[in-house]
């Protein structure tokens, strides 16, 4: 990404004359010909000097760090939409936002129940379920069963051999490998944090082929994709796989949508009727 000096510059500016100094937990003080803050407080507040701050505003500066754009977010009090064009600006990918853990936001439990045409499921980014609505469990099975440190769908697929029950076998190790892809991506995104360690970490204990598709490298975030999935009571449905991203940065929305004009659509209705009660006992 580019920086684009001019319009840092003109931003950085503005965001400082529109903060009040009591807003920064400042004295006004008498005297002052402007209510925002003077360059020397900002540099105060951030940790800099004055004179980079004079030339970040007058874009004569180098590209600076994410660090030095994140105290200066925090020194201008910036909301989270302004931090973000503020790293942008610069150059710079904006950090992720919050994360949720297993939080489940009150109007995602609200979506998951009212998608009732659509299997949908909701997980953390390292594939962790936290919620699925009804049409999806009758699709795959219920997990409330399981213990909660095996309900991620990369450990069950790779310890849980009745898993793989539920897809064509010739599908396997494409599957396999886009779990591995997508879990290495959302690990790397976390900087390897201890719950990311800690799933890799026993996952490469119980799976030789885990290990070895690590040791490959491949990174892939799995936003969407086609996939079967054989129903022992209404037989093969196909699904466009869509993933979605929530307002939380390590939660998603999975969507499994017929393809239009297939039996996937027919397969669906039988199933709503015949409910969870048959789905694959791989996931009870």
């Amino acid at each position: 990404m580019k920086m684009d000096r001019v319009r840092l510059a003109d931003f950085l500016r503005r965001s400082r004359e529109r903060l009040r100094p009591e807003e920064a937990g400042l004295a006004a003080g008498p005297r002052r010909r402007t209510p925002g803050l003077r360059r020397e407080e900002l540099a105060q507040l951030a940790g800099v000097s004055a004179d980079y701050v004079m030339r970040l505003e007058q874009a004569r500066s180098s590209q600076p760090s994410p660090q030095l754009l994140g105290a200066l977010a925090r020194a201008l009090r910036l909301t989270g939409d302004e931090r973000d064009h503020l790293y942008l600006l610069a150059g710079h990918r904006p950090p992720e936002g919050a994360r949720a853990g297993e939080h489940i936001r009150p109007g995602l439990r609200y979506l998951l129940d009212r998608l009732g045409d659509t299997p949908a499921q909701l997980l953390t980014d390292l594939g962790d379920l936290l919620a699925q609505n009804a049409l999806a469990e009758a699709l795959f099975g219920c997990v409330c069963t399981v213990e909660e440190p095996d309900r991620n769908v990369v450990w069950r697929w790779f310890t849980d051999p009745f898993v793989r029950e539920a897809y064509p076998e010739g599908e396997h190790d494409r599957l396999g490998r886009l779990h591995v892809a997508d879990l290495r991506a959302a690990a790397t995104r976390r900087g390897f944090d201890p719950p990311a360690r800690a799933l890799i970490g026993r996952l490469e204990a119980a799976s030789e082929e885990f290990a070895a598709l690590w040791q490959r490298h491949e990174v892939a975030v799995r936003r969407e994709s086609r996939v079967r999935v054989l129903h022992p009571s209404v037989g093969p449905i196909e699904f466009d796989f869509e993933l979605l991203q929530t307002q939380a940065a390590d939660q998603r929305l999975r969507l499994f949508t017929p393809p239009p004009g297939s039996r996937s659509t027919e397969a669906l209705e039988l199933l709503r009727v015949v409910g969870p009660e048959t789905a694959h006992r791989s996931h009870r």
